[in-house]
């Protein structure tokens, strides 16, 4: 598993990726669609190589992200999601597993949370008027994050035993 520098480096771009599309939506609450094309584009290339098969591992891959885009835009209709948002999980999904997917939106889920929580009450002491805007992509960000480290990253102690 640590002999494939290329499936790393992508990897490694996913989650620089990931801090661009968290830094951008705190600084200016919008992520770009070149960053969460790239993300997309990227996918293939990660899926051979990992060595996934077409059937059923590259077909369930995109239809759980076609799912998540059906259910994300709903979101999006109501108001209740960003658009870049919606673009970023969509393509997160392509690159994570099912089940690692499911554990991303509930991380993702108390992040947001906890951040709206953290920028209501900043907004309520500041006095503002204006609508509340929650970076969203922040949390998606770290839960991408957190995946990416926990499941798909080797284990520090076998990384230890690389570099001895």
């Amino acid at each position: 598993m640590l002999d494939d520098p290329f499936k790393y480096g992508l990897l490694a771009a996913l989650a620089i990726a990931l801090l661009v599309a968290g830094f951008t939506d705190l600084r200016s609450r919008y992520i770009g669609n070149w960053l969460t094309g790239a993300v997309a584009l990227g996918a293939p290339l990660f899926w051979w190589a990992s060595g996934l098969a077409l059937w059923p591992d590259i077909s369930l891959q995109v239809g759980v992200a076609l799912a998540a885009f059906a259910v994300l835009a709903g979101l999006f209709a109501l108001g209740a999601m960003g658009g870049g948002d919606v673009k970023l999980l969509t393509a997160l999904a392509l690159w994570i597993e099912p089940l690692w997917f499911l554990r991303l939106l509930v991380v993702m889920a108390l992040l947001g949370g906890i951040l709206t929580i953290l920028f209501a009450a900043w907004h309520v002491t500041r006095r503002r008027k204006d609508k509340l805007a929650i970076p969203y992509g922040l949390a998606i960000a770290s839960a991408g994050l957190w995946v990416l480290s926990v499941h798909y990253w080797p284990p520090a102690s076998a990384a230890a035993g690389v570099l001895r």
